[in-house]
């Protein structure tokens, strides 16, 4: 698989990644990597327990995806 982005620039790059998001695969350059926290909730029974886990869930995306999540977390601020 060719790096998505290096091929619309005339570039012949191989992927390295594949963008969780959209799917577009992806070379070192265009790959944006982020670590997901693992967080879970216990029920005790007399209250629930909030917890993140020390290991995160690495995940790739691509710039247009990281910009589109990004312009949407933001718009969660705003209120």
């Amino acid at each position: 698989m060719k790096c998505y982005v290096c091929a619309k620039l005339g570039v012949d790059k191989d992927a390295v990644a594949i963008c969780i998001v959209c799917g577009m695969g992806l070379c070192m350059g265009h790959a944006f990597k982020e670590e997901l926290l693992v967080k879970d909730i216990i029920d005790w029974g007399f209250g629930e327990e909030q917890i993140t886990y020390p290991h995160t869930l690495p995940r790739f995306i691509c710039a247009e995806c990281k910009l589109a999540r990004e312009q949407r977390m933001r718009g969660k601020g705003k209120g």
